[in-house]
């Protein structure tokens, strides 16, 4: 123990100054980077809700994604051959609700709901 605590202070402060974290592992983390990593199709809906709310591509891609939270208790992330999730942004009082496949070379998106 007197070498642990230490030990562990002194490997935390390290790894928090080269900006290591652990997030990445985490499942919301992992689905996003996955889904960012494959090509985009987008459905004739989404595609009259993202003129509708004047979202371009960058800012779905940048922003709604990147830094949304995947609501696991509604998504189907076990379904074969296509998992769909569904996606809110931003954490803290979303405004944006997403909808969408992600099967193993595309990603299909198939709603974009304002909910303020």
């Amino acid at each position: 123990m007197i070498g642990l605590i230490p030990g562990l202070v002194i490997v935390f402060f390290i790894l928090n100054k080269k900006g290591a974290s652990c997030s990445g592992y985490l499942p919301n983390s992992r689905v996003i980077a996955e889904t960012l990593s494959k090509d985009f199709k987008y459905s004739d809906s989404f595609k009259n809700e993202m003129n509708t709310y004047k979202i371009n591509e960058k800012f779905l891609k940048d922003e709604i994604i990147t830094n949304g939270t995947i609501d696991f208790d509604r998504s189907h992330a076990q379904q074969k051959p296509c998992p769909d999730y569904l996606l809110f942004y931003p954490k803290e009082n979303p405004t944006y609700e997403v909808t969408f496949e992600k099967c193993e070379e595309i990603v299909t998106l198939n709603s974009l709901k304002k909910l303020k």
